[in-house]
């Protein structure tokens, strides 16, 4: 599978970063007026009095406590500590976890670029009272050491909210509570020792602070990226050029990736595509052909150069995840020609079931921004799933669907794999949602829905929408005929006219069961689950081994996808429900 694309997704926030000179104007502003007009005012005028009183009591404890705190915020102490954590980070996650490797070193070099340039304009002498510690030739204000760790112990405890998710909920939040608490009991040994006035160390908790703002906008907010110009839910249009007469012209300085599966697109279909493609505007085309060691071709190099601006996928579910997994956060749009056996995206997303009217429909309309799924797992390496996720009896039933059989029936295919696991023993399994209590199971299959969906209109996740920036869970646990009865009954009763799709509980956690146990819903951001033995899995369709462990999380509005027009309001509600355009945030 492919490491993720740090670089490329923190490409379109990095210019948050020349916030930092505004960031170290206000801090030369707040430093003039703190040794300037506000200087005789209170409360900075009673600091001389705080600094002597401390200096007149110290003693006990208190005083190696504030020297091994002032070490650890010491220079050589940050870089060392800085560093280590940069390596930790990319051993433990094997190189995928760039961003967040980059975090602390950025946060703390941009920092203390900020301090050396409020030191060259706002000059502070130290306290009038015994230092504890050599005094460096900067300025008192603001306190290196305290923006220091800041920067370096608050990127910690933001990486450990985003990566410790599933860890015990009290663990992560006692990691935090330590981490934040750090520069706090820094501030206050810096005071201690007659190295700085209160209104110093303030200074540097507040350079800190907006150091960590500036940098967790510019790296890690693209895990969740928006579109440009719009936010998740808006629509874009799609990148053409116009001539003087209005007819569309070649996009300049932007081309278009085809990626075709050989089979799903024979030739035919490929020069529909090349003719539709062009009429829209993308004459510079490049085509990759998928094959099973390369599911997306050639795409990958093929993105990462600074012309691409759209790339369309031309086969079923499996082609589409392998080209979305490369192209999500980049912010390049994903044209779907579904020309599949499934081809459940495209239906979800109701696209035109015929491959080049769904092409000419997406063209003719915008873009916008909808989820993926990212799962890893016991030998399975981190990937990306735009429709769904499962173990058991629909991972079995996917791999033991004929080639030959799917080729004449479509779909149809699976209805009869099905039948030969309709036996297939129960799975036990455990569920964890967003770190929390572990839910001990039986079932016979579970299924991690971004889209809930499935042919013919099933709606096996009702719930599910591909914007909605959660993922939803179904255990199917039928008991002997009358429970598969009772759950085919259940999903069948939701596709009658006039039927309420939502299932029962909130917007988070256990949904609760229906169809007499048959069905068990659950939502999260995050879903963990343990089988007690190995299980067959899949993703999208294709599948991807057995395992033990399946671990998903939601990117929400990670990947840009073009989309038919916007239907008028009166054709929406004259649709049948089956046929409604799908709308981002409608």
């Amino acid at each position: 599978m492919r490491p993720e694309r740090g670089a490329a997704v923190s490409a379109g926030r990095l210019p948050v970063l020349l916030l930092l000179p505004v960031q170290a104007a206000l801090m030369v502003g707040v430093g003039l007026l703190v040794t300037g007009p506000l200087s005789g005012l209170w409360p900075l005028a009673a600091e001389d009095g705080v600094n002597r009183a401390l200096a007149a009591h110290r003693g006990g404890p208190a005083t190696p406590l504030s020297e091994w705190l002032s070490l650890l915020a010491g220079t050589q102490s940050v870089i060392a500590l800085t560093l280590l954590a940069v390596v930790t980070l990319v051993a433990v996650s094997r190189g995928r976890w760039l961003r967040e490797a980059l975090f602390p070193a950025v946060a703390v070099a941009a920092q203390s670029a900020v301090f050396l340039l409020v030191t060259l304009v706002v000059e502070r002498p130290r306290p009038d009272v015994p230092h504890l510690d050599a005094a460096p030739p900067t300025s008192s204000f603001p306190s290196g050491h305290v923006g220091a760790s800041v920067a370096l112990f608050g990127s910690l405890a933001i990486l450990v909210a985003v990566r410790l998710r599933g860890t015990r909920r009290w663990v992560r939040y006692a990691a935090i509570a330590v981490l934040l608490l750090i520069p706090v009991a820094v501030a206050c040994s810096r005071v201690y020792r007659g190295m700085h006035h209160p209104s110093d160390v303030v200074g540097g908790l507040l350079n800190g602070t907006c150091t960590l703002l500036v940098v967790t906008h510019a790296l890690l907010l693209p895990a969740r990226p928006r579109a440009v110009g719009a936010t998740h839910g808006e629509r874009l249009p799609c990148a053409r050029a116009t001539d003087e007469d209005g007819a569309v012209d070649a996009v300049r300085g932007r081309r278009v990736v085809v990626v075709r599966h050989p089979h799903g697109c024979g030739g035919e279909l490929a020069e529909r595509v090349r003719v539709i493609l062009r009429r829209h505007g993308y004459a510079d085309q490049v085509w990759t052909a998928t094959s099973a060691e390369a599911p997306a071709g050639a795409l990958a190099p093929l993105v990462a150069e600074a012309d691409t601006g759209l790339v369309v996928a031309c086969g079923g579910d499996g082609t589409v995840r392998a080209c979305a997994d490369v192209v999500s956060g980049t912010g390049i749009a994903l044209a779907v020609v579904p020309c599949g056996t499934g081809n459940l995206l495209a239906r979800n997303l109701r696209l035109p079931s015929d491959p080049a009217a769904a092409l000419e429909a997406a063209l003719s309309g915008g873009t916008a921004r909808i989820d993926v799924g990212r799962v890893r797992g016991d030998g399975l390496e981190p990937a990306r799933f735009t429709v769904m996720a499962g173990a058991g009896f629909d991972a079995a039933m996917v791999g033991d669907a004929s080639e030959r059989v799917k080729e004449h029936l479509g779909w149809a295919a699976y209805v009869l794999s099905a039948v030969r696991h309709l036996g297939d023993p129960r799975m036990r399994l455990s569920v964890r949602l967003d770190g929390g209590p572990v839910h001990e199971r039986r079932a016979r299959m579970v299924v991690i829905g971004n889209v809930g969906t499935l042919q013919g209109g099933l709606p096996l996740l009702p719930d599910a929408r591909p914007d909605s920036g959660r993922l939803e869970v179904v255990l199917l646990d039928p008991r002997g005929a009358r429970g598969w009865l009772a759950a085919a009954g259940h999903l069948g009763s939701r596709m009658l006219p006039g039927r309420a799709t939502r299932t029962p509980g909130g917007p988070r956690g256990p949904r609760g069961a229906v169809a007499g146990g048959a069905l068990e819903y659950f939502s999260a951001v995050r879903v963990d689950i343990s089988f007690v033995k190995p299980q067959p899995r899949e993703l999208d369709g294709d599948v991807v081994g057995s395992g033990t462990r399946l671990t998903a999380e939601v990117e929400p509005g990670a990947l840009r996808i073009c989309l038919p027009p916007r239907p008028r309001a009166a054709e929406v509600s004259a649709a049948p429900a089956e046929q409604a355009p799908f709308t981002v945030g409608g």
